[in-house]
């Protein structure tokens, strides 16, 4: 059993002023593995006055000290790489390759790039005779999703310590002793007292507070778009800046001339990868109507070929969702697919065979479907892919675009002005042709209901900052 039944707050584990804890379930074995501190307003209210107090000494440090302490903290990451493997697979379920390949690395890289973007960044600019500084916006209040612990964390962190604004951390309850530990990395790099603060606890008692406390100048959230209108609303009360990172519904279009080997492999890796748990999960897969018996047939060998099981057994892509609450909402929705009259071609409802014990599902795909299903509109978060078919172009994309989100897209081909068009033509912040990946430092973020703001990168920490002009300073 691990216990954090403390907060992190001005530099030192303290004991919270809620007695609670909460208790961190494996959602392989459905057993207990941690405990966390749950904590509240009194905690909330600690924290942000150690930011505050430190944060016009953290807006004025030189950028080379924040470029030496990202890379400080970077170093000292590497060397938690098992501790922090072994948490993500307890706490979210994730294989043993996948915490390591994808959610291990993606926090170390977002560390090693804010470092590198300080090469260039520039926080000063001449015009005429005025000047502009780009300057710390304050306390930066972050609240992180269950799904990537260590990516989401540390891509938020790594931004506002780079623009020079401290923080107050509130992870998710499913997934927070990822955040304990990152919290003890910081510790180890000489992290400034009172430039990181770690509160746990739930939305309520934690993420309300934090949305409203006066001296927090920037609310940055990734999760559900119900939570992130909540934040949105508590923010407006001061008027602070606020990035969200929200849901999506993203289209993976598979044009004519595609490669259908090629194709189903894409459409699979886009549904199944963290177990459906992704925000940008490609689970509108749309195929041109000709093709879709084909089409078909290679997904067919490519999603029957997925293994799904215990997440420390060797060659397991797919583990368990996070939790009971989760499962039950997948299996609705499969449920209601049904009902709403599309054809259940692969997987379905209930456990797969010999996965009894935790919070396992079938991959799940279903054809027929209409673009207005519920199956098709809504997020499930979960190995669900719904197939629509297409006559042609301009019909394909006015489908990927009828949707309340927008937040990535994918498209698969041959014809590069053709791939190219529809690339532009997708509403959404994120397009990837041919599963290309591209520099992690381009922006990340969505239209419409998939949030506001950009994260990586440049555009990331633009977030934190604001912008002054000084008239007449070279006068």
């Amino acid at each position: 059993m691990v216990n954090y039944n403390k907060q992190f707050i001005n530099g030192e584990w303290v004991n919270s002023a809620s007695s609670k804890t909460i208790d961190v379930i494996n959602p392989a074995t459905e057993e207990v593995f941690a405990t966390v501190a749950s904590g509240n307003s009194e905690d909330v209210d600690k924290a942000v006055a150690a930011a505050h107090n430190v944060y016009l000494d953290f807006r004025n440090t030189p950028v080379k000290e924040r470029q030496a302490m990202l890379e400080r903290i970077a170093d000292e990451y590497e060397k938690r790489k098992n501790d922090l493997i072994e948490t993500i697979t307890n706490e979210l379920g994730s294989p043993l390759s996948v915490s390591e390949n994808s959610h291990y690395t993606a926090g170390l890289n977002h560390f090693r790039t804010a470092a590198e973007t300080l090469d260039t960044f520039e926080f000063e600019e001449q015009r005429d005779d005025a000047l502009i500084v780009k300057e710390s916006i304050g306390v930066a209040g972050l609240i992180t999703p269950w799904n990537f612990p260590t990516n989401q964390t540390a891509l938020k962190i790594s931004a506002a310590f780079a623009a020079g604004s401290p923080v107050v951390l509130k992870p998710s309850e499913e997934t927070p002793v990822t955040a304990c530990i990152l919290a003890e990395i910081f510790e180890a790099a000489g992290v400034p007292k009172g430039v990181f603060n770690l509160v746990n606890g739930d939305g309520e008692n934690v993420g309300t507070p934090l949305s409203e406390h006066p001296d927090v100048r920037m609310m940055s959230f990734t999760g559900s778009g119900r939570a992130g209108k909540s934040i949105m609303e508590k923010a407006a009360a001061d008027f602070k800046k606020v990035a969200l990172e929200l849901g999506g519904k993203s289209p993976l279009i598979v044009l004519d001339d595609a490669d259908l080997d090629e194709a189903a492999s894409s459409a699979v890796n886009r549904v199944v990868r963290n177990t459906g748990q992704v925000c940008t999960a490609g689970t509108r897969t749309l195929v041109p109507a000709k093709l879709k018996d084909q089409f078909l047939e290679k997904l067919t060998e490519k999603i029957s070929a997925v293994k799904v099981g215990n997440p420390r057994e060797d060659g397991m892509e797919v583990g368990p969702l996070i939790s009971k609450t989760q499962f039950d909402r997948v299996q609705s929705y499969i449920e209601k697919g049904q009902e709403e009259g599309a054809t259940l071609y692969y997987g379905g409802t209930g456990k797969p065979e010999g996965l009894e014990t935790g919070y396992f599902v079938k991959p799940t795909v279903f054809t027929d479907v209409d673009n207005s299903m519920a199956i098709a509109q809504e997020e499930i978060f979960g190995p669900v892919m719904s197939i629509i078919t297409y006559n042609d172009l301009d019909e394909a994309i006015r489908i990927a675009n009828d949707t309340i989100y927008g937040l990535a897209g994918y498209v698969v081909g041959k014809d590069k002005e053709k791939l190219q068009y529809v690339a532009r033509s997708i509403e959404a912040g994120t397009i990837s042709i041919n599963d290309c990946s591209g520099p992690s430092t381009l922006p990340f973020g969505g239209y419409k209901q998939s949030g506001i703001g950009r994260e990586w990168g440049d555009y990331g920490i633009e977030e934190f900052l604001e912008v002054k002009s000084i008239k007449g300073y070279f006068a």
